[in-house]
């Protein structure tokens, strides 16, 4: 199955509506709710950074048996230093998307602690592709 969602530029009224909509979906397909809480707090993390930080962006998920891929993609401006961007607590958020709550500076981290494979491509003035895989449990979800 194959989803895709588009993100707009500081729509916050709509941050959140693509994991929201993802979770329903993985219900439905009787996942553990651990991965399927993992899962969406990274995809809820990711989908405010495209509207906090980027020009508007896409999201794409993948979803198989054994495994969730979620590539996220935007059309820039890129993140200039991303060894700073995965340090805790630091944030480029303006003033004014502080004052609605986000811009903790914990997003990257918290994709990167909630899925099992990340990766980023980016850079300063070029758009921002994230990777997410996560590998399913297995045994008997009904229990």
């Amino acid at each position: 199955m194959n989803k895709i969602y588009q993100v707009s530029s500081g729509d916050f009224a709509n941050a959140g509506k693509v994991s929201s909509a993802l979770k329903g979906t993985l219900k439905q397909l009787n996942l553990d709710p651990k991965d399927i809480k993992r899962i969406i707090v990274a995809l809820y993390e990711a989908e405010v950074n495209v509207v906090a930080h980027s020009y508007g962006g896409e999201i794409e998920c993948l979803i198989d048996p054994q495994v969730i891929t979620i590539i996220v993609s935007d059309t820039g401006p890129g993140i200039p230093d991303l060894k700073l961007a995965m340090t805790e607590g630091f944030s480029t958020a303006s003033e004014e998307v502080r004052e609605m709550g986000f811009g903790a500076g914990m997003g990257l981290i918290n994709i990167k602690n909630n899925c099992d494979e990340m990766s980023i491509d980016t850079a300063k003035d070029n758009p921002t592709i994230i990777k997410l895989v996560f590998n399913i449990a297995k045994g008997d979800n009904d229990a």
